[in-house]
């Protein structure tokens, strides 16, 4: 029996299990990876290379759920808030979209699973926000290359209980 024959005996519930597993798995290494490259390294030198992978990365996922959900680029707010529903992260943390009007929303990281596990640790919040300004901007402009991104809140910013981070989009005339 091939591995796709042995997904597909599983029932709905059993496959939507096995995805979070993947998700956490991913990024349990993502984490262990950042640690490890701290440890060796310093911690700006680990944000550095890890920005560098998200660089590439956020471009990968995002043309992967483009291919998987048949989204043409080039398909603004309607294409971009769809695949923020594909992501890993979508799995494992709590999102919102707002909306701001017909050509500007936002996207708030209302639960993060990385910064809960330091918040129980009594870690200070993760800086993130290098990494998340290339992630955000690429996985948006892979989408539709008329996007803006901006981020209005992300460590180590300061940002209100209710959300870890928030960005804004904002498709552009071009």
């Amino acid at each position: 029996m091939s591995d796709r024959d042995v997904l597909l005996q599983l029932s709905k519930e059993q496959l939507i299990d096995l995805l979070e597993d993947a998700a956490k798995n991913w990024l349990a290494h993502d984490g262990l990876w950042f640690l490890a490259a701290e440890e060796k390294f310093d911690m700006e030198t680990a944000i550095e290379l890890d920005r560098r992978a998200w660089e590439q990365f956020t471009v990968i996922e995002a043309k992967r759920i483009m291919r998987r959900l048949g989204l043409e680029p080039g398909g603004g707010i309607p294409a971009l808030k769809q695949a923020l529903q594909f992501r890993l992260y979508a799995r494992i943390n709590e999102q919102e979209i707002v909306d701001v009007d017909e050509r500007t929303f936002i996207f708030r990281m209302n639960k993060c699973r990385v910064q809960t596990a330091r918040q129980r640790k009594g870690l200070p919040d993760f800086p993130c926000k290098p990494v998340g300004l290339v992630e955000y901007a690429n996985f948006a402009t892979t989408i539709d290359p008329r996007f803006r991104t901006c981020c209005i809140a992300c460590p180590p910013d300061p940002h209100p209980d209710d959300y870890w981070c928030a960005w804004e989009f904002t498709l552009e005339e071009k």
